[in-house]
């Protein structure tokens, strides 16, 4: 919700939040915009990983010196890495698909490559708090963290869903995005982006955008009656916290916060394609 990073706080990834301090560089495909630095699980994030904006492609020689040897050769490790793990998944589906003939019990095969390569993205928090990468920590984290919310607090948590459809839907979006964009990082790392990397960026959104975000969706509507039934994650009065919480309503929050936020920030990115591919110069109003 991909990248709703990049819901009623953490949950979805849809947070409200204004930047802190001076603007960062604008950063293509964005989940975020001067008005709403909200982001989905479904959507992207260029810079959390080194990766070069329109306006960092022409300077990035100048902000690697800066960033040093060290932080620039961590960067390409990680995103080759990611790359590579991405790409293992990929493969592993399309074989499992292919010798089973059913999406049923993908899920269960694929999980623990899955879990650890998501997991492991919470090191794009830590690259923007050490500002290695000039990207936002608020807008990294609920980024992350909407993705791992997905992956453990729903797919994980209630097996009953695992075999549902529109988990596969949400896991084959988020694998060409994922494998797309640290490509496009990795590349701008090298200084040496090869333009069909570059056109798929700032294309392959369209479809696979909308598709994540169906999937996400379905999948949290699957999973309502079982957290309904069962109380899961809920907690209840009395109790000497004197708190109550209910994952139920939760999920019904999260999923409602994806309808204001899913347009504003699809044709935002659908701005900033404009912008890279097309060199047209986009003005953003500010709320």
């Amino acid at each position: 919700m991909g990248r709703l990073t990049e819901a009623a706080a953490a949950g979805s990834g849809a947070s409200a939040a204004r930047w802190a301090g001076p603007p960062p560089t604008p950063l293509p495909l964005s989940a975020t915009s001067p008005g709403c630095t909200a982001t989905m699980a479904s959507s992207e994030e260029d810079g959390t990983n080194g990766g070069a904006s329109d306006t960092e492609e022409r300077e990035a020689p100048s902000k690697r010196r800066r960033l040093g040897w060290a932080a620039t050769a961590w960067l390409t490790f990680y995103n080759i890495a990611m790359t590579a793990g991405w790409l293992v998944l990929a493969i592993a589906m399309v074989r499992f698909y292919m010798e089973k003939g059913t999406h049923k019990g993908l899920y269960k095969s694929i999980q623990k490559t899955l879990k650890f390569f998501q997991t492991f993205a919470l090191l794009e928090i830590v690259h923007c708090l050490i500002g290695i990468v000039p990207t936002s920590v608020l807008v990294a984290g609920v980024q992350v963290s909407s993705r791992i919310f997905m992956v453990w607090l729903i797919t994980h948590s209630i097996k009953p869903i695992q075999n549902e459809e529109s988990v596969v839907l949400f896991l084959v979006a988020w694998t060409v995005t994922e494998i797309t964009r640290y490509s496009f990082y990795t590349f701008s790392l090298l200084n040496h982006l090869p333009y069909f990397i570059k056109w798929a960026r700032y294309n392959f959104f369209i479809i696979l955008y909308p598709v994540g975000v169906a999937g996400e969706l379905l999948t949290i509507y699957a999973a309502l009656p079982y957290v309904k039934k069962t109380g899961m994650f809920s907690i209840r009065l009395p109790n000497k916290y004197n708190v109550s919480f209910d994952y139920y309503y939760f999920l019904l929050i999260t999923m409602a916060s994806y309808i204001p936020l899913f347009p504003q920030l699809y044709f935002h990115m659908l701005r900033q394609r404009r912008k890279v591919l097309h060199g047209e110069v986009i003005v953003e109003k500010e709320d």
